[in-house]
């Protein structure tokens, strides 16, 4: 009775893995498509229960015998979405995800009320963006009015998901510091946040209990029963795909910088203070371990990869072979990713570019390459931000999508100059869900487990998949991320003088 399982409840799929913590093996994988509804304003939504149907098949491929050996069960869900639910447990609307971009003027409305976006950094160590759950609020309001009545628990996916195992209604730290009402400093509820959200009603009301990142519930006996689960098993507090990321990578101790290369791009780090950036520079959010996790996000990351693949009629997978001959720089072409608006910098209603184009170098390898390198400068741009609040890295720890592409593993390695590393569980966020499930259920049983000195003993890298910087690509990188960083100053200006289309 050894086995844990990690849920990673993604944008495009749920993932299950299933570890041997005794034999540090993981046993099992699955996973299952889901769909995304996308709609011209910029919304971005799920139904519910498609992400349950996905849980329910993917224990179906889980070789019954391993399912009578789960002692313990992690969930990761994607940040930010906004899971509307009544008081009597049900769903009341499709899930607006952390991709939607339709509730800018909300984010807006709420931060006037407090002050302005340095007002709001100031009341909880971050402002409200595009994507965050505290806008999809005022936007229900709106355009949902009978939702909003009815409203009775705020969750985000992985509560959802919590809730429908246990029965029990939670919400941890990591997770909650993604909503955009939680002082990330104090661990609370920011009330002039809430109020500002809507001064009629008593948000904090519909807000689920905060738990510690070690707590642990008993699965309910009919989903157990329904999975082939024992009964007894327990469910981990969980937290955001990108916390549990970082547990997945080993990375909860300080110097390590981790990168996922996903839908979304992002990079992390683990802090036992707070990181907060007066401008919002970065997310200054909690980890789902105790700690904090100074994160940057990018909206547009195998997104770009991708679309440019679909265009050509070729699959992402065969992304290296396309590839074969181009050098970097992509023979002067430069891609600004924003297929879904952009985050960082915060650039919502933004649409990707392409620059330089001539007669010699408009095809498709050059078309992807400059798709994979503007996704990876846009991270270098938030990594320029931590280093200088200060921060220090001495490797990249990868995960993602993208960590299967040597091309984008080399590349990550010479455009920020740092050797790169890649765990040998590439689910991350699954595997970190796993892990936390063990922590969790040795405290449960009143052991003092630590969590660092779990991710020692269990998260291994790959030397086979290991990278170096390559100095001459190094050098030629530098050059090309400066042409990048001029067009992004100049979508920037374009935005912030009201020409938001970023046409030029």
């Amino acid at each position: 009775m050894s086995l844990v399982v990690g849920l990673d409840v993604g944008t495009q799929s749920v993932k299950l893995v299933a570890y041997d913590s005794v034999a540090h093996e993981v046993l099992a994988t699955h996973s299952h498509a889901l769909e995304l509804v996308a709609q011209d304003d910029g919304s971005r939504e799920q139904e519910a229960r498609w992400w349950i149907d996905a849980i329910r098949a993917c224990f179906a491929k889980l070789d019954p015998a391993l399912r009578a050996r789960v002692v313990a069960l992690g969930v990761s869900g994607q940040q930010h979405g906004f899971v509307p639910v009544d008081a009597a447990g049900q769903v009341l609307a499709p899930a607006k995800l952390w991709c939607d971009t339709s509730t800018q003027a909300e984010c807006d409305e709420i931060m006037d009320a407090v002050g302005g976006p340095l007002r709001a950094v100031a009341l909880a160590g971050n402002p409200i963006l595009a994507g965050y759950t505290a806008s999809k609020l005022p936007w229900t309001r709106k355009h949902r009015p009978e939702v909003y009545r009815q409203l009775a628990s705020i969750m985000l996916p992985h509560d959802y998901v919590n809730f429908w195992l246990t029965g029990e209604r939670w919400m941890e730290y990591g997770d909650a510091s993604g909503t955009g009402w939680l002082d990330v400093r104090t661990r609370q509820w920011s009330p002039e946040l809430l109020a500002a959200t809507d001064a009629q009603r008593d948000l904090a009301a519909c807000l689920p209990p905060l738990v510690e990142a070690d707590a642990s519930f008993p699965i309910s006996d009919v989903i157990a029963d329904e999975l082939g689960l024992p009964h007894g098993v327990r469910v981990s507090a969980g937290g955001g795909d990108n916390m549990m990321a970082a547990i997945g990578t080993g990375n909860v101790a300080s110097g390590v910088l981790s990168m996922s290369l996903g839908t979304s791009g992002t990079l992390f780090a683990h802090a036992d203070h707070p990181v907060v950036d007066d401008n919002g520079s970065w997310a200054a959010f909690c980890s789902s371990t105790g700690g904090w996790l100074p994160l940057i996000c990018t909206m547009n990351c195998t997104v770009a990869t991708e679309n440019v693949a679909r265009a050509f009629g070729f699959e992402s997978r065969d992304g290296d072979t396309v590839l074969a001959g181009t050098t970097p720089g992509a023979d002067g072409l430069v891609m600004l990713p924003f297929f879904n608006g952009e985050r960082t910098p915060d650039l919502p209603h933004a649409r990707a570019s392409l620059h330089g184009m001539d007669t010699a170098n408009l095809n498709r390898a050059n078309l992807y390459r400059a798709a994979m390198e503007g996704a990876t400068y846009a991270l270098r741009h938030g990594y320029d931000a931590l280093c200088a609040a200060g921060l220090h890295f001495d490797a990249i720890r990868l995960t993602g999508g993208g960590s299967h592409s040597a091309a984008w593993r080399q590349m990550v390695a010479d455009v920020f100059e740092l050797p790169v590393d890649v765990p040998t569980q590439a689910e991350g966020a699954a595997f970190g869900a796993a892990l936390q499930a063990l922590w969790a259920l040795d405290h449960a049983a009143g052991g003092q487990a630590d969590i660092a000195a779990l991710a020692t003993e269990h998260v291994h890298l790959d030397p086979a998949l290991s990278t170096r910087p390559d100095p001459a690509a190094t050098a030629a990188y530098r050059s090309h991320y400066g042409h990048f960083s001029r067009h992004l100053e100049a979508a920037v200006a374009s935005h912030a003088s009201g020409n938001v289309t970023n046409d030029g």
